[in-house]
């Protein structure tokens, strides 16, 4: 086994954990989706969600990386034959390289945009601009091929270096220097909010209890984020958990990735919320509000180039600490299977989704309106991707909810999770039916987004899949008991 490193320190996990899990989503699109989902009613499902099925399948997740010491990939080829299980269940590894690897792809595109922005910002290029002016340069910005490719390149690079370094060197020395200082930047953004602008509109828009707002769909949203933010089934968390020290409490540093991760988007919503309502401007503004109506609010505020250099470099550092996460599970399995050097793997990884990424570089202009993509599957390049991945994470979790309870005996877990019986009890209940249930619902939900004949097959392999699994485990059990 090549990959036999364990974090320094036992906080460390907790650290990666919560810098895989705080990104992009965390710093727009929760906070949005909480305002138009009947604010604290949206919290309430959304924490519902987190404790029965986001941190039982965490829970799992790093259970399974750190029983196997080993990649993703490797560790459930180990975990398969050492429990002398299906080796189909391999997949659960190959799942999360696959999830990890496209992500990464249109992620870095996506997240080059705040490279674009903190220059502008720091330049002083957009004070005192207008809606139409900045609107414009967001269009300009997409229209143009060479500086997304150029900014894509830039923060790809710069993710590599750092998961080249290696795990001491490279990931606990960043994530040390980056994710306090992130919190920091977060609360000096709040702070110039609640100075600045009107942070009693944010609070009322976020946590007002509105359950007549959350519509079907709304709790479904709900359900989707609490398990997307916590980056469960793409193989981050089980490679974490690999370099995790065996003295670390599994539940409590689950509960911890939740409770930072969600204070994480609270704190981002209420600073946002502030700027974006005390320049009265349109909070529903969607994927526009990070990129238009954030950069629009600063440019009306005093001293607003500056914070806003500063909160785009902030988007930075936490995209950064995603995609590092994103590079691990792929970078650590090439290393083990083909005995390749840590920059070796790492550069074989990053040439390859940078190279996948120009798809979604060339979606927003060359290929925005007719591509190979749209004629054989009707969207884009990047809408295709990125519905791969909102197939394959979710139907990572489930399996991985389903290995954990089903194929792991009680005193595996025990030994992992050191618990009382009333928690280990609670926690097998959750990850056996609650998790898989609520996960399969979510995912069969969103496989209507894909065209044609391809619904009913996923749709039918997915429920023939979970109950077929869920019998052999029951009859592997009854026969060992």
């Amino acid at each position: 086994m090549s990959t036999h490193n364990v974090w320094t320190h036992k906080g460390t996990f907790l650290l990666a954990a919560v810098g895989s899990a705080v990104g992009l989503g965390n710093l727009w699109r929760f906070p949005y989706l909480t305002g138009e989902n009947g604010g604290g009613a949206f919290i309430l499902i959304y924490a519902l969600t987190i404790f029965a099925v986001g941190i039982p399948i965490l829970i799992a997740e790093t259970m399974l990386g750190r029983a196997s010491r080993r990649s993703p990939i490797m560790g459930m080829r180990f975990l398969t034959r050492t429990h002398k299980t299906s080796r189909a269940w391999e997949s659960i590894g190959w799942l999360g390289g696959a999830a990890a690897f496209l992500i990464l792809s249109f992620y870095s595109v996506i997240a080059g945009w705040a490279i674009h922005y903190t220059w502008q910002m720091l330049t002083g290029s957009l004070v005192g601009a207008d809606a139409a002016t900045i609107g414009a340069g967001f269009d300009a910005l997409l229209a143009s091929p060479g500086l997304l490719t150029l900014y894509h390149t830039l923060f790809i690079i710069a993710s590599g270096l750092i998961v080249g370094l290696g795990i001491h060197r490279g990931i606990e020395s960043g994530l040390r220097i980056m994710m306090p200082a992130l919190f920091v930047i977060l609360l000096v953004v709040l702070g110039y909010g609640i100075a600045n602008g009107d942070f009693g509109a944010a609070a009322s828009f976020l946590f007002t209890f509105n359950l007549a707002d959350l519509s079907l769909e709304g709790w479904l949203q709900a359900m989707g984020q609490s398990f997307f933010t916590l980056s469960l089934g793409m193989g981050a968390i089980m490679a974490y958990g690999a370099y995790m020290s065996s003295e670390a409490s599994l539940s409590r540093t689950a509960f911890a990735v939740a409770f930072v991760d969600t204070a994480v988007a609270m704190v981002a919503g209420l600073a946002i919320f502030s700027l974006v309502f005390g320049a009265g401007l349109d909070a529903g503004a969607g994927p526009g509000l990070m990129f238009v109506t954030l950069p629009l609010a600063f440019a009306e505020m005093p001293f607003g180039a500056l914070i806003g250099g500063v909160f785009f470099i902030l988007v930075l550092g936490a995209a950064i600490s995603s995609s590092i996460s994103l590079i691990e599970p792929v970078a650590a399995f090439l290393v083990e299977r083909f005995d390749l050097t840590r920059p070796q793997a790492v550069f074989a990884m990053v040439v390859a989704s940078w190279a996948l990424g120009l798809l979604t570089v060339m979606s927003f202009n060359m290929w925005a309106e007719a591509s190979p993509f749209h004629t054989l599957f009707g969207r884009s390049a990047f809408d295709f991707i990125e519905l791969l991945t909102n197939i394959f994470m979710p139907l990572g979790g489930l399996l991985i909810a389903l290995f954990a309870g089903w194929a792991l005996t009680h005193s595996e877990v025990m030994k992992e999770m050191r618990t009382s019986e009333t928690w280990f009890h609670v926690w097998r209940f959750l990850v056996r039916f609650v998790a898989p249930a609520a996960v399969a619902f979510v995912f069969l939900r969103t496989i209507p987004q894909v065209e044609g004949y391809l619904v009913p097959t996923v749709g039918a392999l997915v429920i023939v899949g979970a109950f077929a699994a869920g019998r052999t485990f029951l009859a592997e059990n009854s026969q060992q008991q």
